[in-house]
């Protein structure tokens, strides 16, 4: 699937620049530095900060523990002085004006606006907490949070090449948090945040069985209690986490006369304080192998942790710890700047895991959190705290994208493996009935939400894929209800309920198809799908039977001719599913064939199909199951005699046996 990046999310850089080396340099108005915006040329700005003074004045923005802080009206002053002096600079650039003028235009649209910094002086400016002057959009209020035109910020650093992302994989979230020399954290609140984003993904099980549900949590979410590095570094060294957070004290740090902030975790020896700097943390956290090359490396690392954002020091190479992280290869990396309240990283922890494993896009993610922070933590400015380092490639939104997708099918297999066991169980008893029919009610809201999203609307692809999903969804459905209405303890009032529960959701699933394939009237396995819904005992009795060929036999050829014609190119897996769409076309040639249907060509037709998939394929490989699975339906479920030996000759060939339970697409 493929999102025209212009409609999604607007980006432009923004890129301050000076000579020398990016360290041993303070801040000064005197020192003039270049911006870069858009299309336009170099200006020239000064930062209206001497360094001695602006160390002062970040020191007032740390809470004090005794004072309340919608109480503080010193630091609320200084959050909304330093805000404008930062607005003003940016108001400097005509290039960012025009830029966020012209975005303005355009209502709802997100604005990400990327800073590279290559100066360490100008990380300790919080950008964040800028203010919009006149010409920006909302004007007077602070930039990053007002709603007229949502603008999400993110940090870079300079690279001589394209740091490699891939947003779009298997979710493994690592959560470590420390509480060395008796300090506290609140650990419990982030770990039942990351419990409840994970929650859709996880197995649904039967009351009672403890043990298994905590399997399968582990199966996406690692817990390291009172970590120490080594624990940390082993982890990764063993498994590829695509998420890393760390709960723990950010504590100053000092290196040859140089301050620092760090992480404190637990030593090894007696689990005191052991406070570690960036750099140490990014190579615990991506492992290499014997060759030196990087073997696992987290996509996204969050820092519950104060300062973990906060230079201090500009005297010596190295930045904060997100710098260094970021700096390491790890291209996402949300950390705070400031002292952050443990409930607003509490609030963090929820917001960013909820949503960026939904699949929102995490710059979406981050201008959501300003704002939850912003109207939850009242009277803090935990909003202005949150700093994210990031890497965005050109192709960005197509992974997000394509993650969001395969997220939301992998919540469909969660519910629909519970319908599979469920209905194991209620073939000898219909007390799982109601779970069944609540759970097809969730699957068909979701689906409706996901064909009405906007991108469904406008692009022909992505529609016929979703209506092409829901259809198999209804039909998978539809199965479920009819081994229900089969059911042995079920009354004869329930068999009619559920046998009428099975018709509509095939009638549903074969809508489905047949608009999908009004969208995409070349998609081979769309045509095929449909011509197999509509040749079911549940839409076709005896009678109707004889005449598909009639009302749909060009259909049959169609599709046969548009799948061979894909065949040609079509290599590795596409290859595969190709050919399970040939061999299963084969077998329908009964229904849609007519007179001169070759019965005994269309035998061997599914076996030179179904061996060329065995030659393509391993035997646990998913085009290779889910072939045998769709064969295993015209046997168990849609049984004729006119395809059961077809059926059987596609399974034999293919390696498979009549027995197995499956509801799976």
């Amino acid at each position: 699937m493929s999102i025209d990046p212009s409609k999604a999310i607007q980006q432009f850089k923004l890129e301050f620049l000076r000579p020398g080396p990016p360290h041993n340099q303070l801040l000064s108005p005197l020192t003039p530095y270049i911006a870069l915006c858009g299309e336009d040329g170099p200006v020239t700005v000064q930062m209206p900060f001497e360094h001695r003074q602006l160390l002062m004045r970040l020191r007032r923005l740390r809470y004090e523990s005794d004072k309340d802080p919608t109480k503080d009206e010193q630091r609320q002053a200084e959050v909304r002085d330093m805000g404008e002096a930062i607005g003003r600079v940016l108001g400097q650039i005509p290039a960012l004006l025009s830029e966020l003028g012209n975005a303005a235009m355009e209502a709802g649209k997100l604005v990400h606006l990327r800073l590279s910094l290559s100066a360490f002086e100008l990380s300790l400016i919080p950008f964040e907490l800028a203010v919009g002057t006149d010409g920006f959009p909302g004007s007077g209020s602070p930039l990053f949070l007002q709603t007229r035109t949502p603008i999400s910020i993110t940090r870079e650093i300079r690279r001589g090449r394209p740091l490699p992302v891939d947003w779009n994989r298997p979710p493994r979230i690592l959560f470590a948090f420390a509480e060395p020399d008796g300090l506290y954290v609140p650990a419990q609140a982030h770990l039942q945040a990351l419990r409840s984003a994970i929650e859709p993904w996880v197995k649904i099980r039967n009351p009672g069985m403890t043990k298994e549900r905590v399997e399968d949590v582990k199966k996406i979410l690692t817990i390291l209690p009172n970590a120490t590095l080594k624990q940390i570094r082993e982890a990764c060294a063993e498994t590829e986490y695509t998420h890393v957070h760390i709960l723990a004290h950010g504590a100053p740090l000092e290196s040859s006369g140089d301050k620092r902030y760090g992480v404190a975790l637990c030593n090894d020896l007696d689990q005191g304080k052991d406070i570690i700097d960036g750099e140490r943390l990014a190579i615990a956290l991506t492992a290499r192998d014997s060759s030196g090359n990087t073997k696992f490396c987290p996509t996204l690392v969050t820092l519950a942790t104060c300062d973990s954002g906060n230079i201090e020091s500009m005297l010596t190479p190295g930045g904060s710890i997100a710098h260094e992280l970021h700096a390491t290869g790890i291209p996402w990396v949300i950390a705070s700047q400031f002292p952050l309240w443990m409930s607003a990283s509490a609030i963090a922890a929820e917001v960013l895991y909820r949503r960026l494993l939904g699949g929102n896009d995490p710059r979406w993610v981050i201008y959501e959190l300003r704002q939850r922070l912003r109207t939850d933590a009242s009277g803090t400015h935990d909003w202005a705290s949150i700093v994210a380092y990031a890497t965005v490639p050109l192709n960005f939104e197509d992974q997000v994208n394509a993650f969001r997708d395969k997220q939301i099918r992998r919540r469909f297999e969660v519910k629909f493996g519970r319908i599979d066991e469920l209905v194991g169980a209620a073939l000898d008893s219909a007390e799982h009935g109601e779970e069944i029919a609540s759970l097809c009610k969730s699957i068909r809201i979701e689906l409706k939400a996901w064909r009405e999203e906007p991108e469904a609307m406008t692009f022909f692809n992505v529609k016929a894929e979703r209506l092409g999903m829901s259809a198999a969804s209804e039909k998978r459905i539809a199965i479920a209800y009819s081994l229900l209405a089969g059911s042995h303890s079920a009354d004869s009032g329930e068999k009619s309920k559920w046998a009428q529960e099975s018709k509509k959701a095939y009638e549903a699933s074969r809508e489905f198809y047949r608009e999908a394939l009004e969208v995409e009237p070349h998609n081979h396995w769309v045509m095929t799908q449909y011509l197999s819904i509509t040749a079911t005992p549940a839409l076709a009795n005896k009678t109707a039977f004889k005449f598909l060929s009639k009302d749909y036999g060009r259909w049959w050829i169609a599709a046969r001719q548009i799948a061979e014609w894909k065949l040609n190119k079509a290599t590795g897996e596409n290859r595969a599913y190709t050919l399970g769409t040939l061999a299963e076309l084969a077998l329908l040639g009964v229904a849609y064939g007519g007179q001169n249907f070759d019965y005994d060509q269309a035998k061997k037709d599914i076996a030179h199909y179904c061996n060329e998939i065995q030659a393509l394929l391993g035997p646990d490989e998913f085009p290779l199951l889910s072939t045998q699975r769709q064969f295993r339906r015209y046997i168990k479920y849609w049984d004729r005699e006119e395809w059961r030996d077809l059926a059987c000759i596609a399974l034999e060939t293919l390696g498979s046996n009549f027995s197995e339970e499956s509801l799976e697409n």
